[in-house]
């Protein structure tokens, strides 16, 4: 849970720092963004699965 309060904290200083100095946010339009970031999610869990299941 700490890790998740200090993710949003820095992402929040990081959005007030870069509209204050009028520059665009270095971030992806919102729905691809979040399904971009599932995707890596959900990769990483595939992978993990298929290493725990499936003898290489």
């Amino acid at each position: 849970m700490q890790e998740i309060l200090l993710s949003l904290l820095a992402g929040l200083i990081c959005g007030m720092i870069f509209t204050a100095l009028k520059l665009p946010l270095p971030a992806p339009p919102v729905l691809p963004g979040v399904i971009g970031i599932f995707g890596v999610f959900l990769g990483m869990k595939v992978y993990q699965f298929a290493l725990a299941n499936w003898p290489f």
